[in-house]
């Protein structure tokens, strides 16, 4: 996961050395005499790099630099906790955004404080969610193929016919209302659909 996230900081990271090395050995050759406008435009290149790179590693989520904040925290602090922890730092981020836009009169930046501000609204919630889900007893003998995490026990899934609300883990997938059969379960952890029968472990009824 965190290699994931990581991808896109790591091109503008490995982007640097070529695009400064590129500016240096253009500037030496006389490109800026010789071809003033590819070597403005290698400058303007090598310049909206850097900006990209330092932006994307803010830790501001969503941005890479604060999900990655998110996935370090993880391991002392758990998922809940360090998605909660990383939204609180958005919310800061996005103050300091707002300042910037009014005083630089940018509504790029704004806009751009507007959406991460949306997004650290929804992680929060998202990490409230995930606080009050750990609370729930959990199933023993099944774990969720992507993250590992042990389903709730409760009726937590919906049926799309009937709207009935059951334990998929409890009646094999099968809404007990209408009959309705569901092989793919859906994780209320990680929120991955994978189907039933990946889901490791021998079915149980809770007891």
């Amino acid at each position: 996961m965190l290699w994931s996230i990581a991808a896109g900081p790591l091109v503008n990271v490995l982007l640097v050395p070529a695009l400064t090395m590129g500016l240096v050995l253009g500037r030496a050759a006389g490109l800026a005499q010789s071809m003033p406008d590819g070597f403005a435009l290698l400058r303007q290149v090598c310049f909206i790099n850097y900006a990209l790179l330092i932006f994307n590693m803010l830790p501001i989520y969503p941005l890479d630099g604060g999900q990655i904040l998110r996935s370090l925290l993880c391991f002392p602090l758990g998922r809940a906790r360090s998605l909660m922890v990383a939204s609180i730092i958005g919310f800061i981020g996005v103050a300091a955004l707002i300042l910037l836009a009014i005083v630089t009169r940018s509504y790029w930046t704004g806009i751009m404080a507007v959406f991460i501000l949306l997004n650290c609204w929804g992680g929060l919630m998202q990490a409230r969610a995930l606080t009050k889900a750990g609370r729930i007893p959990r199933r023993s003998g099944f774990a969720c193929p992507v993250c590992s995490e042990a389903p709730p026990v409760g009726q937590l899934w919906g049926c799309g016919k009937c709207r009935t609300r059951f334990d998929t883990f409890e009646t094999g997938g099968v809404c007990p209302n209408c009959g309705a059969a569901y092989g793919v379960t859906t994780c209320p952890s990680c929120g991955s659909s994978r189907p039933i029968q990946e889901w490791s472990g021998v079915r149980e009824t809770a007891g």
